[in-house]
């Protein structure tokens, strides 16, 4: 009798562990694009400041990241750890519209002394193609594998300036309502696979996503690409019109 009473108790608990399994993926998937929304806002209040990034450079990017929210970490001393979306112009001269993102990651020590505790937005351009191949490869060091500069701030701040000429990505911050250049080197970039997987059902590499066009834009997605497209004056292909049957007299 002792069985059959623990008969139900036990298929309960295999049909509760069932229906956790299986709502783990989607919870993933849902944070992961919580994120890119996130980034989208971000960039969005950052681009409507006064003084932000230099227009002229703006369309000069091969490609923006965006990091939300990079907090310190608790364990180690000034460690941190942060993770966005980047997305990158499309076409062979990167003059077309912006493509659908791939996750990234942003670690290291030296970005948690910056942050001093607080919660800090991290947007970074990239300038050149050497900047947009190493991202799109491997892991990369800000300032060893790539060289990477605090931006320039302002609507009619030089864009051609030498440090601009010198770097392959550029660094802002935002944190506190203030925004700024600031170095970021000694850190790291990578691409977020498992995130990215996560965000789009399916193994991508973030080439195939932001260079081969093998992904759509997700509606996540949806006020970061148009808010690229509408700042950097992109031209953005669009779908002819469905010719609609005539109808008979």
């Amino acid at each position: 009798m002792q069985r059959i009473a623990r008969f139900p108790i036990l298929m309960s608990t295999l049909l509760l562990n069932i229906v956790l399994v299986s709502a783990v993926p989607g919870l993933a998937a849902n944070r992961e694009a919580d994120r890119v929304k996130e980034s989208g806002t971000v960039l969005k209040e950052i681009l409507g400041m006064p003084d932000n990034i230099p227009t002229d450079l703006l369309k000069k990017a091969r490609c923006v990241l965006v990091l939300p929210s990079v907090k310190k970490l608790a364990i180690g001393v000034g460690g941190s750890y942060g993770r966005g979306v980047m997305t990158c112009r499309g076409g062979e001269k990167f003059s077309g519209g912006w493509s659908a993102p791939a996750m990234y990651a942003l670690e290291g020590a030296n970005i948690g002394f910056q942050l001093g505790g607080q919660a800090t937005d991290f947007l970074i351009l990239v300038i050149n193609d050497r900047g947009v191949d190493s991202l799109l490869s491997s892991k990369v060091k800000l300032g060893a594998d790539v060289a990477a500069a605090a931006g320039p701030v302002g609507r009619d701040a030089a864009a051609s300036t030498d440090v601009v000429m010198r770097s392959e990505m550029l660094s802002y911050s935002r944190s506190r309502g203030l925004f700024a250049g600031i170095s970021l080197e000694g850190s790291t970039l990578r691409p977020d696979g498992s995130a990215t997987e996560k965000l789009y059902g399916r193994k991508l590499s973030a080439k195939q996503i932001l260079r081969e066009g093998k992904a759509g834009i997700p509606a996540s997605a949806a006020l970061l690409v148009a808010t690229l497209n509408g700042a950097t004056g992109a031209r953005v292909a669009r779908k002819a019109p469905v010719a609609r049957k005539k109808k008979k007299s």
